[in-house]
């Protein structure tokens, strides 16, 4: 080491800086007046954070609930929910980094004035408008909201990893505006500036302000149906709705030799929303099979116009990226495909198809959500990037 990587490994690591002596942390009250219970209400789950008992028994598999557990959450195993285990596992093997992926193309590409019409170009922005504070937006909705409520400690596993990647993929559109030499302002900004993107966010945003209310206990039929709303606004509709426009956009650019670097980025991000929205699906259905009295048919009828809502809403952003049609796709196109998705999603959570006969006119995307084929699309590193080979699409049972 030369003496002035030395004098700033010096500046920058003084343990002086910290006391010998060990912090003492004086007992936290409980300050939401619950009377001391360790989990809040005498029905609402633990958090991870109760008092330490000595002596208590171990804990059993029975004794695990996704929702309103009272066992310690701290113990990861016994696994009741392998499932959650395993897509943990599988996310893991699946990590990848955005600078990583060579954008020197899309660079010449957007510089050239004749590399892209004005539409591909709208495309292109109004997909980094959206995406660059949507993943923000659900990695709120984890960390403020959501995980304070799951009472299992493999499904949290599984929560860190999700919001860890909800960090990565704000990360890739950071590389690809940045890359791209974007207006930074006006990209991050426009969530706040143009209608179609604003009014999904406006859509979303409340179902967190709700759950991280600190106040906000579940444990009865009223609180875990508004947690059971949140999750299915956020993994039905927001993940596995809201996204697919600008998926389907940037992955048919990429189909046609244009902005291949951004669109190997959208493929890793396809692949890990795909996982989010099983995981999401799953809980929502344990949640489901644990607690059958909150599956009433007014509350199904309240998550159905809840999809097909996201379903009008999207189909709006469709329109507004795409006034005339290019890349072999135009708005009528996207408006069947959302009906497609929706009804999918209606069945995956055990409710009827709201759009009976509808077609999927993107058969392509179901291959490259999956990758069950395990070919590398855009001749890059997507197989050859997961960790020892582990990940098998093939046991996914249905497209997502």
């Amino acid at each position: 080491m030369n003496l002035e990587n030395e004098m700033n490994m010096k500046t920058q690591l003084s343990w002086d800086d910290y006391d010998n002596d060990p912090v003492k942390i004086p007992p936290q009250k409980n300050d939401e007046g619950d009377g001391g219970d360790e989990g809040g209400d005498s029905g609402s789950g633990a958090e991870g954070l109760e008092a330490l008992e000595m002596g208590a028994a171990r804990i059993r598999v029975d004794d695990k609930r996704i929702i309103n557990c009272r066992a310690d959450l701290n113990q990861l195993v016994p696994f009741k929910y392998k499932w959650a285990w395993d897509k943990y596992l599988a996310a893991c093997a699946n990590h990848w980094m955005p600078n990583e992926i060579n954008m020197a193309a899309d660079i010449a590409l957007w510089k050239d004035p004749n590399g892209l019409t004005e539409d591909e170009r709208i495309i292109v922005k109004r997909s980094m408008g959206f995406f660059s504070t949507a993943d923000s937006l659900v990695a709120n909705n984890l960390v403020l909201a959501v995980y304070r409520h799951i009472t299992n400690p493999e499904c949290r596993q599984y929560l860190l990893r999700q919001a860890f990647e909800e960090a990565l993929h704000t990360h890739a559109y950071q590389h690809v505006i940045e890359s791209l030499s974007l207006d930074e302002a006006e990209v991050f900004n426009m969530y706040r500036e143009l209608p179609s993107v604003a009014k999904k966010a406006s859509w979303a945003i409340p179902y967190t302000r709700s759950l991280s209310d600190r106040k906000f206990r579940t444990g009865t039929p009223e609180n875990d149906q508004r947690l059971l709303r949140d999750l299915i606004a956020f993994y039905v509709v927001f993940e596995a709705l809201f996204f697919y426009v600008g998926f389907t956009q940037i992955l048919a650019m990429g189909r046609r030799g244009k902005m291949t670097g951004t669109s190997e980025q959208f493929q890793y991000i396809l692949r890990d929303e795909s996982m989010h929205a099983n995981f999401g699906i799953d809980v929502i259905n344990q949640i489901k099979i644990e607690n059958p009295h909150l599956w009433t048919k007014e509350f199904q009828q309240e998550v159905i116009d809840m999809i097909r809502e996201g379903v009008d809403l999207e189909y709006e952003y469709a329109k507004d990226t795409m006034p005339r049609g290019i890349l072999g796709l135009n708005a009528n196109m996207f408006r069947d495909y959302l009906q497609y998705i929706a009804n999918r999603r209606c069945i995956q959570i055990g409710l009827a198809e709201q759009y009976p006969g509808v077609a999927n006119p993107f058969p392509w995307m179901s291959e490259m959500m999956d990758l069950k084929k395990e070919k590398n699309f855009f001749e890059t590193r997507v197989i050859e990037y997961q960790a020892g080979g582990t990940l098998s699409w093939d046991e996914e049972d249905e497209d997502k």
